[in-house]
């Protein structure tokens, strides 16, 4: 009946390996070890939040005192007619 296609020709030497996109399986396994990433997350939260609160606080601090210093005072502009 013919050959198939992925193997109308015979090359020696070389190995092609090829999965089609169709039989591939992204997301197989996903949530196998969901339970396991939960108790991962539960345990390094600790560890982890001080360090992104303190972050977080300081760029906010940051950011309302860049705001404050760069407004422009109204004493400067009394006189302009």
């Amino acid at each position: 009946m013919g050959l198939h296609f992925g193997n109308l020709a015979k090359v020696t030497g070389i190995t092609y390996f090829r999965l089609s996109p169709y039989e591939q399986r992204a997301f197989a396994g996903l949530l196998d070890g969901s339970g396991r990433w939960v108790k991962r997350m539960r345990s390094g939260f600790l560890r982890a939040a001080p360090f992104f609160m303190g972050t977080y606080m300081a760029q906010a601090w940051a950011t309302e005192t860049n705001h404050k210093l760069h407004r422009k005072d109204p004493k400067d502009y009394e006189n302009d007619q």
